[in-house]
């Protein structure tokens, strides 16, 4: 499938790569269809593209990989509701936002996958350990992305 985006023009997707959140994303209900986009082998950070709409995307990220001991309490009918029925059947990501000079996570509002039926939930938490804007770490200045690429 052809899917047309703003940031990097019409991309060649499998049919089988699309998730579909059922109730959208907090903010964007009307937006269900997305696909994860690498844009690097190496890649941490992953474009969350939507089909429905080619100007919304969000960088994701797997919390694990910046705070190890994250963990996003998944309720029973969370799993089932996603086709889950081992934990080894999901992922959870979370939205990365640039705050300032800093790249930070909302760790109170991860994405939930469920990776064989390619449903996903985001769920609200309310563990005051967590914030929604998690320091991850300091964001690259313009003139560093020059140097690299």
């Amino acid at each position: 499938m052809l899917v047309e985006t703003t940031r990097f023009g019409e991309v060649e997707l499998d049919d089988g790569r699309v998730i579909t959140f059922p109730d959208g994303l907090l903010g964007f209900p009307e937006a269900r269809r997305f696909a994860l986009l690498q844009t690097t082998d190496d890649a941490v950070f992953y474009w969350l593209q939507s089909l429905d709409d080619p100007a919304l995307a969000f960088i994701v990220c797997d919390p694990a990989a910046f705070v190890p001991d994250y963990q996003a309490p998944i309720r029973p009918d969370d799993l089932a509701g996603l086709g889950i029925t081992h934990l080894s059947e999901s992922q959870v990501l979370t939205i990365v936002n640039k705050v300032g000079g800093q790249l930070t996570a909302n760790l109170l509002g991860p994405l939930v996958l469920g990776t064989t039926a390619m449903l996903g939930r985001q769920l609200v938490l309310s563990d005051k350990r967590y914030t929604t804007r998690h320091v991850l770490m300091d964001a690259p200045r313009p003139q560093e992305m020059s140097k690299t690429a």
